[in-house]
């Protein structure tokens, strides 16, 4: 019988990783969470909407679930980056089937050129994805503080403000829609887009103006937007529109290259790649299982929390009943 040195591993030690290891833990089994320390809301000052936790600065959050965590027995924390997993198998695939993992071997880098190597009998993938920005000078430097992904994580603190919505899709007049119930709303279609002449006149009827100008800039003081800057028809930097947010759809893409190293399926969503899951958040590949904004297509702390706790109870399970 085989002896691995845990019986889970999580890759991803924030919201949905934390939640994951903790059922886990309370199961009484031996489970190691990898983090690189780079959540993906590190750039946000504050969390909302989370339960009992509304306005917490999301690092403080993490860290204080990780000591919640440490008092398991059965835990262990290491910091760095998974750069590779490979399934084991107990017997040979025929040519007619695939074989279950029967565990799997991770090697773990520290970052600080050592190279580790673990096995475990479960995976749980938590890593997160990766934000793909549009290119336009400012967007960068204010993404998580002025410029804003989700009007329900972030909206209330800019109700009645003056609100853009940055055009990147047919979808984009309902995405200026539903963020006009949070105030006053500009749509920029940054000089790429058109909108059909019924849409654009059931917008000015909401109230809802529509910037067709290319956008130069954004501006304003450190991280704070006070304005989008447009270019003018002779190329040189032409008006400022004053808004104090911006909703940016970001593209996605899975943080880490794991997942299909490992084989596991992954479905296109609107915005990016998703790992596919069952209901029990196990992945196309037995043994393996996922959890948060790599397996959503609608990003949430809450929603990657509950993803969590699926995936690890999920795995606890598996370990139980031998799946």
């Amino acid at each position: 019988m085989n002896t691995y040195d845990h019986d889970a591993i999580v890759i991803g030690g924030s919201f949905a990783g934390l939640s994951a290891a903790m059922q886990l833990a309370r199961a009484r089994r031996r489970v190691c969470v990898v983090d690189a320390g780079k959540p993906r809301n590190r750039f946000a000052a504050a969390s909302h909407g989370f339960f009992g936790q509304d306005g917490e600065p999301p690092l403080a959050m993490i860290e204080q679930a990780r000591r919640k965590l440490l008092a398991y027995p059965t835990v262990t924390l290491r910091q760095g980056t998974v750069v590779s997993a490979t399934a084991q198998h107990s017997v040979e695939p025929s040519p007619a089937s695939s074989a279950s993992p029967s565990g799997f071997d991770v090697v773990l880098d520290d970052g600080a050129g050592a190279l580790t190597p673990l096995t475990t009998r479960k995976l749980v993938l938590a890593f997160g994805v990766k934000d793909g920005l549009p290119d336009i000078a400012g967007l960068r430097e204010r993404w998580g503080a002025s410029v804003l992904h989700c009007p329900y994580c972030h909206g209330y603190e800019f109700a009645g403000q003056r609100l853009g919505v940055l055009y990147h899709s047919p979808q984009s007049g309902m995405h200026a829609q539903l963020i006009a119930d949070w105030g006053p709303t500009t749509l920029f279609l940054n000089g790429e887009a058109t909108l059909e002449d019924s849409e654009r006149t059931r917008l000015l009827a909401l109230g809802i103006a529509v910037e067709p100008a290319r956008i130069a800039a954004l501006e304003g003081p450190d991280r704070a937007l006070s304005g989008v800057r447009l270019v003018a028809n002779d190329g040189a930097d032409g008006r400022l529109v004053p808004i104090d947010a911006l909703y940016v759809a970001a593209t996605t893409s899975p943080a880490s290259p794991l997942a299909e190293q490992l084989g596991c399926a992954l479905d296109e969503g609107p915005m990016g790649p998703c790992i596919r899951t069952d209901a029990n958040k196990m992945t196309t590949v037995p043994g393996v299982y996922a959890a948060g904004d790599a397996t959503l297509m609608r990003h949430n702390a809450t929603l990657a929390s509950a993803e969590g706790v699926l995936a690890g109870v999920g795995a606890h399970q598996a370990l139980v009943f031998g799946q």
